[in-house]
């Protein structure tokens, strides 16, 4: 009997650290995923100058980036549950290099669209990561607490990555004397590294056999849902998109396609997505809240910035430079490090549903805090160290939480599910908060924002973090547990 115990002893040490390599291959990629986000946006006047267009036009970059991204990532994450999650990962890296060389070479608008569009194919890196951390870790009998501490170093590394980046890519500009495109060549290098890195360095996943067939016609009607609702987003935040029939429309039709899916997609004996699964009281909490902290880490960033830079004169606002307000959001970022670190740290020994409502509330605290606190840089500071540790812990912990609700089989689209409700949630309070602030500009002095407008920006991304909170505490209490702990736990109880 100890021969048996000690084998499996062995096994699952050796397993552990299979799954600890694997988890520095992914920090690495990771941290050139941030590089990626981080790079470029110090570039884009140099970019408008280059290409010969408008300040605007800078817009379509981020529409249609994201448009594609939201289109082809449950494809992608489906693809990795059938076919292998390192195929697919692999895939996704070359693609994106194409892309980031293809940038480094155009010369016209379109054709600089189309390769950023293509770019967005990073989007499926993290999901597709935790996919093959869980499965690694599953082997072991300790896939979900591994996945958990995991995601919380991927997460430090993709905000070290968009640091590194952002402060990197002005002084690589000075230092080729303004050349463009010796500039871009660094992103395109670091992806193409990327790419040599999951080669050679990442295990292919377990895979389940007899699924060959991919649902086209449930994907099909997805992508048509979410390109009208991430479209018709998009185009209220472009200064010359189509006007509110046209985006009314497309929101109608967006919701529309989406029940025609769901039913769909019931009858469908392997689904694009399992609608069932997303109903589990373990998984649909964390999908929305997904959405919900997607509306502060994503939608709040412009308002956070333009507030920065809002002159005191006017009675509100820091009027800060732009220098400043770098800072400012380089300790916000710093801040999303540290939750993340904390997340993997505490989620050791405290329960991991206790850790995600702890999150969720730090988010909802922060930003109630500027209702009172806003005056000063140290006020404002404080209360995004607040928010930003729990929306640092929350990015961690919604991807390793679903990919531990879902079935075996499911975990890859599971993961991708909560950056999809994410950005539609960052885009849909990114369309709202911009007409917010729009509304009553007249009213004060030059282009600034109300004041009410920054006010109605900080209830609502309180009030999301504390719904999150209370929504999480519909998740049992043993979820996200490896199995000895959940077999452990329903022992207990039947006793």
């Amino acid at each position: 009997m100890s021969r048996v115990s000690g084998a499996v002893a062995r096994a699952r040490t050796s397993a552990l650290g299979a799954t600890a390599g694997l988890i520095g291959w992914f920090v690495l990629v990771e941290v050139a995923s941030g590089i990626l986000q981080g790079f470029y946006v110090p570039l884009l006047p140099d970019i408008v100058v280059h290409l010969g267009i408008r300040d605007a036009d800078v817009n379509w970059f981020e529409a249609a980036q994201l448009l594609l991204s939201a289109l082809v990532l449950p494809v992608l994450a489906k693809l990795g549950d059938m076919f292998g999650h390192k195929r697919i990962l692999l895939f996704s890296a070359v693609a994106t290099a194409t892309a980031s060389w293809w940038l480094v070479f155009a010369d016209t608008f379109a054709s600089f669209l189309a390769a950023w569009a293509l770019q967005g194919f990073y989007v499926v890196w993290l999901p597709l990561e935790i996919a093959l951390i869980f499965d690694r870790g599953r082997r072991g009998r300790q896939g979900v607490s591994r996945t958990r501490r995991a995601a919380g170093l991927l997460v430090v590394g993709l905000q070290i990555g968009a640091i590194a980046g952002a402060l990197a890519a002005g002084r690589v500009f000075a230092a080729t004397g303004g050349d463009l495109r010796l500039a871009l060549m660094i992103p395109a290098v670091v992806v193409t590294g990327v790419c040599v890195v999951i080669w050679l360095g990442v295990p292919e996943s377990e895979r389940l056999p007899g699924r060959r067939s991919l649902d086209v016609g449930g994907f099909a009607i997805l992508a048509g849902a979410l390109l009208c609702v991430t479209g018709a987003l998009s185009f209220v935040r472009l200064p010359d998109g189509p006007g509110p029939a046209v985006i009314g429309a497309l929101l109608v039709a967006g919701a529309v396609l989406l029940v025609v899916f769901v039913r769909f997609e019931l009858g469908r004996p392997d689904p694009a997505i399992d609608v069932r699964v997303l109903r589990r009281p373990e998984m649909w909490p964390v999908q929305v809240t997904a959405f919900l902290v997607g509306i502060s880490l994503l939608g709040a960033q412009g308002p956070l910035a333009t507030y920065a830079g809002t002159d005191p004169s006017l009675g509100y606002g820091l009027g800060l430079d732009a220098t400043d307000r770098s800072n400012v959001i380089g300790v916000y970022l710093v801040s999303l490090i540290v939750g993340a670190i904390l997340f993997a740290v505490t989620s050791r020994r405290a329960s991991p549903r206790v850790v995600l409502i702890g999150a969720a509330t730090l988010v909802g605290v922060g930003y109630a805090l500027f209702l009172p606190l806003h005056d000063t840089v140290w006020q404002v500071l404080m209360c995004l160290g607040v928010a930003g540790l729990g929306s640092g812990a929350l990015v961690a912990a919604m991807p390793a939480a679903a990919a531990a609700a879902a079935p075996h089989g499911q975990t890859g689209v599971a993961s991708a599910l909560t950056n999809t409700t994410k950005t539609l949630g960052g885009t849909m309070s990114s369309a709202v908060f911009g007409v917010v602030l729009a509304a009553g500009a007249g009213a004060v002095v030059g282009t600034a924002a109300p004041f009410a407008g920054y006010v109605t920006v900080w209830i609502v991304c309180s009030a999301g973090g504390f719904l999150a909170a209370i929504l999480l505490l519909c998740v049992p209490r043993v979820a996200f547990a490896d199995a000895e702990t959940t077999d452990i736990t329903a022992r207990d109880a039947v006793r």
